[in-house]
């Protein structure tokens, strides 16, 4: 039991002052059992507060520490190494939430803010005081690295990781590499077509032996934890005889008579069974669509030494210390009839578009024997919907859709472009394609979500309607010869099956869930499971790239080592009270649970390398037999009754300048006091408040904005100048 604790009280600059009395809290609070020292400060986590800790805790040999501050997401490691830089173990620290769980949820109500946030950091006095040194399990790990999907991101990162001496295992799904940005052509910046980037990382790939690669290859299984990974992967076959003669080869694709549908070119045109997504797919080998495949017996005895129908699947059992997902996304396929889209046949999408100017071989651009003038583009399709499930903004959409048009201008000069846009998001550096788009005299018009474009079809003509919004809702008649969709990105379709197999979220969004998207954003609650690029929500290829570093330096610094360190708070089993009876199996959602036998009779046991912690299995034990390390039944009773315990403070000193009975609160800052008895003669605009209460404008309008919505008064009208609202007392 620890009988010198330090309790550290946060203001947080006001986040929790402002609602909290911490003098109150520290008084409470410093004479509890254990506690040695009881201070507040500004803010705990600056340097200069940690220094201090330091120095409090080597001078009167603390055993403990309790900092009741914001949440443990952002601050548990800062003080963990406090702890530890002091000569602490770190699990001999805890973090009470003052910030989140208590000022800002109780903003109307500031003593019982204070009565609850002394109540919270009893309970973390209490905890503390039962505390136990725990240490890090270390287990062994694998310095390879198994990488599923190899677009930009996959590959960017197999290379990053292998120049940091970790092996990699590339998986791609489909028989050539690159994902998305093959199908792209010139790119705003780099002013490289996506394929020339693909083919370049291709070749950096080829030139690195701790690099395997395996296309056609689909993950159909994953076991085991971080550091010791085992993959299950089936690799399709290509049905092409290694060594090839590549001359006969192209005669027998020459002489295939299947032809399919391209999803390559998104239905444009048709290809053969025997094929490559465009000339130069990597790698340099043709692929049989062996469903469409129907030769006979002659054509299968030419080529024999080329084709072979009998190859059959193979599996691969690969060994890892870390997954990465890079899976990228699928474009949005609009539905029938949504903006006239598979009504009319010069309604298309904006990657189907892309599509068209690179296979388009003439002089003038021609879709469907017909030459094209005008396009208009409709932006926002399938994107921010407040009825559908894209709740999102795609992000890269306004700035593909732009950039196309400068292109499409550059080509072919005749063609006007209109541009039906919600809001334009060329954000940063993009915004320059934004100017360029306008001074080559493209033409741009706004639209509520209220009131969207509408499509109709008059005779031969395609008849697109629109109220713009800065023509105060003039209604508009344009007449394209072809309509762009422009849509943006939305989960691959089998995101759900692979969340299912690696055991990672999904959001809302039905992308790929991060821990934290500012202090863990490429790592998984699986821990060894990351994510990166455009699978975890939309990104272009810049921002994909970046992530796939961010990810492959995460991933180098946890299983370089050979040896990960990970958390011992986890689930114990009393091998002696288990009564083996599953249910704690049926609820662990790490699979970290297993059945094993003990003394004659059957048990559960516990997987440390898998184990988060959870708890899930703690309530459903009919025996009692699971513990959770760092939070036993004693632990957690002590923090009940510390919470329970009658709280005593002197009451506040409160200036009650007007009714209480017409406010909500009766406990409430005196700076709101102040403004009240300010404005309870006439309305006042922020500066004349300030001028009378002798506080700054920025602090007034700080209050002001907090009493506004909780209702205690309300802006009026402008004053001359337009500048500021006058406010008045709520009637």
């Amino acid at each position: 039991m620890k009988t010198k604790i330090g309790v550290y009280i946060c203001q947080c600059g006001g986040n929790i002052s402002d609602y909290v009395d911490v003098d109150k809290v520290r008084e409470a609070v410093k004479n509890e059992p254990g506690v040695a020292l009881a201070k507040h400060m500004m803010f705990t986590c600056a340097d200069s507060s940690q220094k201090e800790m330091i120095d409090d805790i080597k001078e009167n040999n603390l055993d403990a520490l309790v900092v009741a501050s914001c949440s443990p997401k952002l601050h548990l490691y800062t003080f963990r190494n406090v702890a530890e830089r002091a000569g602490i173990n770190q699990y001999n620290y805890i973090q009470v939430n003052l910030r989140e769980q208590c000022s800002w949820a109780h903003t109307d109500k500031p003593k019982d803010a204070t009565l609850k946030g002394i109540g919270l950091v009893r309970a973390g006095i209490a905890k503390v005081r039962l505390s136990e040194a725990l240490e890090k399990i270390t287990i062994s790990s694998y310095n390879v690295v198994t990488i599923i999907g190899a677009g930009v991101s996959g590959m960017r990162a197999a290379i990053e990781l292998a120049d940091m001496g970790t092996d990699v295992y590339l998986i791609e799904k489909d028989h050539f590499v690159g994902g998305r940005p093959t199908q792209m052509e010139e790119l705003f910046q780099s002013k490289q077509t996506g394929k020339e980037i693909i083919e370049r990382l291709f070749t950096e790939i080829k030139k690195r032996e701790k690099i395997k690669l395996f296309t056609g290859a689909e993950l159909e299984s994953l076991t085991g934890n971080i550091g010791n990974f085992h993959a299950k992967v089936k690799i399709k076959p290509r049905y092409i005889i290694p060594g090839y003669d590549k001359k006969k080869l192209k005669e027998c694709i020459e002489k295939c008579t299947d032809e399919v549908t391209d999803e390559f070119n998104f239905g444009l045109i048709k290809r053969k069974a025997i094929y490559k997504n465009y000339d130069k797919a990597l790698p340099d080998i043709p692929v049989i669509d062996k469903d469409s495949f129907n030769p006979d017996d002659e054509f299968l005895e030419t080529y024999k030494d080329c084709i072979d129908l009998n190859q059959k699947e193979k599996i691969l059992n690969l060994k890892s210390g870390a997954i990465l997902l890079c899976t990228g996304f699928d474009l949005y396929e609009p539905n029938k009839g949504e903006y006239g889209y598979e009504n009319f046949e010069d309604v298309i999408t904006l990657h189907q578009l892309k599509r068209i100017i690179e296979l388009n071989d003439n002089e003038k651009l021609i879709y469907n024997s017909k030459e094209i003038k005008r396009i208009v583009f409709i932006y926002c399709v399938g994107s921010r919907q407040t009825k559908g499930e894209n709740k999102y903004c795609s992000r890269f959409c306004c700035t593909a859709a732009i950039h196309s048009s400068i292109i499409i201008k550059k080509e072919y000069k005749d063609i006007r472009c209109c541009h039906i846009y919600r809001d334009m998001r060329t954000y940063g550096k993009q915004e320059i394609l934004y100017n360029e788009a306008r001074d080559q005299k493209d033409m741009f018009f706004k639209f509520n979500e209220e009131e969207p474009p509408i499509i109709e079809k008059e005779g031969d003509n395609t008849i697109v309607k629109i109220k713009d919004v800065l023509l105060e809702g003039q209604e508009i008649e344009l007449i394209p010869d072809l309509v762009v969709l422009v849509t943006g990105m939305v989960p691959r379709k089998d995101t759900p099956a692979l969340a299912n197999i690696v055991k990672a979220p999904i959001g809302l969004d039905k992308f790929f869930n991060e821990v934290h998207p500012k202090l863990r954003p490429v790592e998984t609650v699986i821990d060894g499971v990351f994510i990166a690029g455009s699978c975890q929500g939309p990104k272009n290829i810049t921002e994909s790239i970046n992530s796939s570093l961010a990810a492959s330096a995460k991933i180098h610094s946890i299983i370089s080592s050979g040896e990960i360190k990970l958390e011992p708070i986890i689930a114990t089993i009393n091998k002696d009270t288990c009564e083996w009876c599953g249910k704690c199996i049926e609820v662990c959602d790490y699979d970290a649970i297993t059945k094993t036998e003990y003394n004659g009779k059957s048990i559960a046991t516990v997987n440390i390398a898998l184990c988060k912690g959870g708890g899930m299995c703690l309530p459903v034990c009919p025996v009692d037999a699971i513990e959770i390390t760092g939070y036993s039944n004693l632990e957690i009773e002590s923090m009940i009754d510390a919470i329970n315990k009658e709280i005593k403070i002197e009451s506040t000193e409160e200036v009650t300048p007007v009714d209480e009975s017409e406010h909500k609160m009766k406990e409430m800052p005196e700076i709101w006091n102040k403004i009240l008895e300010s404005l309870k003669q006439e309305q006042k605009s922020i500066p004349q408040i300030a001028e009378d209460t002798n506080l700054s404008s920025p602090v007034i309008t700080y209050h002001i904005m907090t009493m506004v919505k909780y209702g205690y008064i309300n802006p009026t009208e402008m004053d001359e100048m337009d500048e500021f609202y006058f406010y008045e007392l709520k009637k």
